[in-house]
């Protein structure tokens, strides 16, 4: 439930300034000027004007106004309490290979388009999941740390290009980085996993030290091969900036990949098209489930609006009030 909170409470205490006001108000009513007359007969027993009471009503209205000033110099907000919950879910870590050989087109429209839409549909079907996103060429970063907002990650997803990193193929290097950011989860279960299209050729850590490290934090990796069998087709660009297609050999280092499948407890996969890219996450999709505490809170909105409409309203009543029922005759 929303409730209201002020950014600057001590504010509050401008109010204390009503009290002298009010004295002040009493004592000048009781000083006014007096006329001495004989006798006050004729105008007993006659009825109250309205007018008595109205000239009160001014005093009243102004002394509202003030306070409704100092209510919206106080910063009224609303804002929803904040609440831990328990829900189900694991921590994956998605590690993407961004090399220029991903821009093969055996899966339409390549394979990072197809990896990057296939990985889309499976952050949306696991709402309750802490996601992250690593992306790595020659070498890696973290695009996303572990999160439940999925809006976030997936805006961060589609941004992901090759060539944001210089070429090359850092698969120990961009499981490292993965591991690193799964080492200080608390869910029971961790899971990295890591496509790529190419064999491991750059990078100072080996892929098999990076899965040894993984096994250390109990962390499975399932490794995703991308690639058609045999050759597949990749754009190029002669001397004059014209395009063509050229066929180039697919080379995926499977035995590296199921090795550190293997070391970790994970699976290996060959994704040959988008069919089976997406039958490789609809398994993962089935593993088991830890309770993890996700932090749920609200922005805070600014409520001052309708403390100083009712103060410009009041601005208007005592307007009229004054020049219409007590209006003063010259």
């Amino acid at each position: 439930m929303s409730e209201i909170v002020f950014a600057y409470p001590k504010m509050f205490y401008l109010l204390l300034l009503l009290i002298p006001l009010i004295i002040w108000y009493y004592f000048r009513r009781h000083s006014v000027s007096s006329v001495q007359v004989s006798s006050t007969a004729s105008v007993e027993g006659l009825p109250v004007s309205p007018r008595q009471y109205l000239r009160h009503l001014l005093f009243i209205i102004r002394l509202m106004i003030i306070a409704l000033l100092i209510v919206v110099l106080a910063r009224p907000q609303s804002s929803n309490s904040w609440e831990n919950v328990s829900t189900q879910g694991i921590d994956i870590i998605l590690a993407m290979d961004v090399s220029s050989s991903m821009l093969a087109q055996d899966l339409k429209p390549d394979r990072l388009e197809a990896s990057k839409d296939v990985a889309i549909e499976f952050i949306a079907g696991r709402p309750n999941d802490r996601i992250g996103l690593v992306v790595f060429s020659s070498e890696s970063y973290t695009q996303c740390p572990l999160t439940t907002d999925h809006t976030v990650l997936t805006n961060l997803f589609k941004d992901v290009k090759s060539g944001i990193i210089e070429d090359g193929t850092a698969i120990g290097v961009g499981l490292a980085t993965s591991v690193k950011r799964l080492k200080d989860s608390e869910a029971i279960s961790k899971v990295i996993i890591l496509l790529t299209d190419g064999v491991n050729n750059q990078g100072v850590i080996d892929p098999i030290t990076a899965a040894e490290l993984a096994k250390t934090f109990n962390i499975r990796v399932y490794t995703v091969g991308v690639g058609t069998e045999g050759t597949a087709p990749y754009p190029m660009q002669d001397m004059f900036g014209r395009r063509y297609t050229a066929s180039m050999p697919v080379e995926i280092d499977e035995e590296t990949l199921q090795q550190i499948s293997d070391i970790s407890n994970g699976k290996y996969f060959r994704a040959t098209d988008n069919n089976k890219l997406r039958q490789i996450y609809y398994e993962i999709d089935k593993l088991e489930k830890s309770k993890i505490n996700v932090k749920e809170f609200s922005r805070k909105e600014e409520e001052y609006l309708p403390f100083a409409l009712t103060a410009l309203i009041l601005v208007l009543v005592e307007f009229l009030v004054r020049k219409i029922f007590l209006r003063s005759v010259p």
